[in-house]
């Protein structure tokens, strides 16, 4: 049996307001190949379909031609789809009647039976190859089994999940869309943080050893999960954010025969992310740097471009300044990052009384000491502070 697990796909993001439906379309049309050149048997999607949980109408079209697409190439392609923490999990499970016709088995919501009990039978897909996937999305309060903690709750749904099928001697995959304990996350990208947080990172012993992969989506970085060799995030196929930008993006491949083998496919992102400079360096000497770029005209297959500036007194006209020196360049400027140098000040506390005797143009010239690193605030913007101070 042949498998490929991806996820994370955030179908509809827009990166700093760039519509990013050409890079999508083309990852889609790389992974139907993927499909066919490996003839998998098995496609598991791990959450984070969508970017948001109410879509635009492209973005659906997107998904579903998608897979109306793959399905019509690959007859007999399974395909198990798991709602992620972006995900509008009944938007995503409401064509599950239409999509089982198709061989696609979406689960977004944790059903319970009438008595109340979690409906566990409905997370336990049948593998067409033989054995079976534990298909769980993203757990939100309430879904999983009581315990004192998330993390606790999550471990426990998989745990009782796994002792259903546990006597089958057939193979069992299991899905998650979730963080584990040990896993990497990508400097300074809060992308991945929005939901799940540090206090709700779950152990990878959730995923009993005896399971032979277990296929993981919430994470933007491939990547195996505390030394666990079948336990991994496929990672997003497209950077998320300029964090993300040195992050290796495609598709895991995992067969299993008497054993399993794991092979990872690289995806070639047809759009680069830049940083210029490699760090922030005052605005004379980005303008130079900037001035290197490669002339053109923009279009789809642009870099993004992000600008690191050290700031070290007011730039009123950074902004402009910085659009003037790309005016002919073949970038899209995303983002300006200005960044302040660090300063070891402490403020001392002060009384009440001793703040009523402080002079107002004393605070402000002390606060842009602080911020920008310089002796002296400059005359222009003293007086102007000056004449606002007077009027009151």
């Amino acid at each position: 049996m042949k498998i490929i697990h991806t996820a994370d796909w955030h179908i509809g993001q827009t990166f700093f307001d760039y519509d990013r439906k050409a890079e999508h379309a083309k990852f889609f049309e790389w992974l139907r190949q993927q499909v066919q050149n490996q003839q998998a048997d098995v496609l598991l999607i791990a959450g984070d379909v969508f970017d948001t949980p109410n879509p635009s109408a492209e973005s659906q079209r997107m998904y579903y031609r998608f897979l109306r697409d793959i399905t019509a190439e690959n007859p007999s392609l399974q395909i198990i789809i798991v709602a992620g923490n972006h995900d509008s999990a009944a938007r995503l499970e409401a064509p599950n009647s239409l999509l089982e016709s198709m061989n696609i088995s979406v689960r977004g919501i944790v059903k319970r039976t009438d008595e109340g009990e979690i409906d566990f039978n409905h997370l336990i897909i049948p593998l067409d190859k033989g054995g079976c996937c534990l298909a769980v999305p993203y757990l939100r309060q309430g879904d999983y089994p009581y315990a004192e903690t998330y993390a606790q709750g999550v471990q426990k749904m998989y745990e009782m999940l796994y002792e259903f099928v546990k006597n089958k001697n057939q193979p069992v995959i299991a899905m998650g869309h979730l963080q584990a304990t040990g896993s990497e996350i990508s400097e300074n990208d809060r992308s991945e943080r929005t939901v799940i947080g540090g206090l709700e990172t779950v152990s990878p012993d959730s995923f009993n050893s005896a399971i032979a992969y277990t296929a993981l989506g919430h994470l933007h970085c491939a990547q195996r999960v505390s030394r666990r060799e079948n336990v991994r995030y496929a990672g997003a196929p497209l950077p998320m954010s300029f964090a993300e930008k040195n992050n290796k993006h495609g598709v895991t491949l995992i067969e299993i025969t008497d054993s399993t083998r794991i092979e990872r496919i690289e995806f070639d992102v047809p759009t680069q992310l830049l940083s210029i400079p490699a760090t922030p360096m005052p605005l004379c000497d980005v303008i130079i740097e900037l001035a290197a770029l490669p002339e053109g005209q923009i279009n789809e297959t642009s870099p993004y471009l992000e600008v690191k500036i050290l700031i070290t007194e007011p730039e009123p006209s950074l902004r402009h300044t910085v659009e003037e020196a790309l005016k002919t360049k073949s970038v899209r400027l995303a983002r300006i990052a200005a960044v302040v140098p660090k300063r070891e000040t402490e403020m001392a506390a002060i009384t009440f009384e001793q703040l009523q005797t402080i002079n107002p143009m004393a605070i402000a010239e002390d606060i842009f000491r602080r911020k920008y690193g310089s002796e002296e605030m400059p005359e222009k913007m003293k007086t102007l502070l000056q004449e606002v101070i007077d009027l009151n």
